[in-house]
């Protein structure tokens, strides 16, 4: 039994000392596969490393022959023992060294953090548009995914917030094996690309009467003090060197953020900031001041609508977009239609939508999807169209959705009451370990 035990301990040290080794060449182990390029090593966290990577990716997964692009990626390393979280952003990679995803901490894990391809840099030279869709970014994921699991091949935990998370959720549709278990935050599921109902009416009764009655208000008054407003906007842009060609002008983009008001308000101020909402007889810098800070007027300038071109065009293609009525803007309104996707996106580029595109992701999740856990925000408008897992809240294939009372645009499940916080996070830590 003594020399048993001695030469169990023998093996525990030499696994010890082999994965070790393993986290040591770590940085060789990753150069070493085919298409990845180790671009630099910055400083982390004890405990940490930090790799800025790209990944070769064919432009078309039908035909990989007709051409690549890298797909630029960043990947914060624990442990080879360790689980790992696949982060996806949905838009352009964010560079910080710091930031780990909430499923990252609640399994101590490492984290491989992906550029959505046609965002930042991670597009080919030419731009083909109709290879931007959600098989084909499902499918630059299932590559990366099966390309590291050469190194890390612990159980993998996939996640992303707003357009990252329908983007997880997309990959599982298409892979549903590439990964353990799923946390989309905040992901919205456009069904039916005409019928916004559950927008207005979403926006209709959140929050305090009181609050939504405000922000009409405010509403109706930047748009009868358009003219000094847009003055002011225009001027603006014109000091920073910003146009307003791809949206047409100043006074129509303007009008497109009051439009959009209400749903900014509500997804990133809540009922916290309905005492900022500026009163009717406001004065004009106080007004403006306030429009600019929750609507986000540079977003709607040349030089940022550019480079969320492929948001757009995958708004206007498949993923959809509301339409918000506003009955009580009658006679204010001067750009029929400014809300459609068109209105984004460079003439030159061809918009046709597929409305079978989301139809087809929710009847998955709903009758098949498992190890699926969604997070939304009580006050968050994109709760308005869901995702649901079927009936039985889908407990047969643990599949679940979580509502954090108070939360908007950004709730996590540490925001969730504490029961329901203790049985997400022990979902997630049972998929991290390999359970089902």
């Amino acid at each position: 039994a003594q020399r048993a035990t001695a030469s169990a301990g023998e093996a525990n040290r030499a696994a010890d000392e082999a994965h070790r080794d393993a986290d040591e060449g770590i940085r060789d182990r990753l150069a070493g596969i085919p298409g990845m390029r180790v671009l630099a090593e910055v400083p982390a966290a004890a405990g940490y490393r930090y790799f800025r990577l790209s990944y070769r990716q064919p432009i078309d997964h039908r035909h990989p022959e007709q051409g690549t692009f890298d797909q630029r990626l960043t990947l914060l390393h624990k442990s080879v023992q360790r689980p790992m979280v696949l982060y996806t952003t949905g838009y352009e990679l964010g560079d910080d060294p710091a930031f780990r995803s909430e499923p990252t901490q609640l399994v101590d894990g490492n984290q491989i953090s992906t550029e959505q391809r046609y965002f930042g840099t991670s597009r080919p030279r030419a731009l083909d548009w109709s290879k931007l869709d959600i098989w084909q970014a499902a499918s630059d994921h299932h590559r990366l995914v099966r390309a590291l699991k050469s190194v890390y091949r612990a159980p993998w935990i996939s996640t992303g917030g707003s357009k990252g998370g329908m983007a997880a959720v997309y990959h599982r549709r298409f892979y549903p094996d590439d990964v353990a278990g799923t946390v989309a935050y905040s992901a919205t599921n456009n069904t039916d690309d005409r019928d916004d109902s559950a927008w207005d009416a979403f926006l209709g009764r959140v929050g305090p009467a009181s609050c939504r009655a405000a922000l009409s208000g405010a509403q109706r008054a930047a748009l009868e003090r358009r003219t000094e407003l847009v003055a002011r906007y225009a001027r603006w842009a014109r000091e920073e060197g910003r146009g307003f060609d791809i949206i047409g002008s100043a006074d129509k983009a303007y009008e497109l953020a009051v439009l959009r008001l209400p749903m900014m308000f509500w997804m990133y101020q809540g009922s916290a900031g309905c005492e900022s909402v500026p009163r009717p007889d406001a004065s004009d810098d106080a007004l403006y001041g306030w429009l600019e800070k929750v609507t986000q007027l540079p977003v709607y300038t040349d030089r940022t609508v550019a480079s969320l071109t492929p948001y757009f065009y995958q708004l206007g293609t498949e993923l959809g977009y509301p339409h918000f009525a506003a009955p009580h803007l009658k006679g204010l309104l001067r750009y029929p239609g400014v809300q459609e996707m068109r209105t984004y996106v460079p003439r030159d580029i061809p918009l046709r939508f597929r409305p079978a595109a989301m139809p087809d992701i929710d009847r998955w999740v709903r009758q098949r999807g498992s190890r699926m856990l969604f997070v939304y925000g009580a006050e968050d408008p994109g709760r308005s169209e869901p995702f649901r897992v079927g009936e039985g809240g889908g407990a047969g294939r643990d599949a679940h959705v979580y509502v954090a009372p108070g939360g908007a645009h950004r709730a996590r499940i540490a925001m969730l009451d504490p029961a329901d916080a203790g049985q997400a996070t022990a979902a997630v830590r049972s998929w991290a370990r390999g359970g089902k």
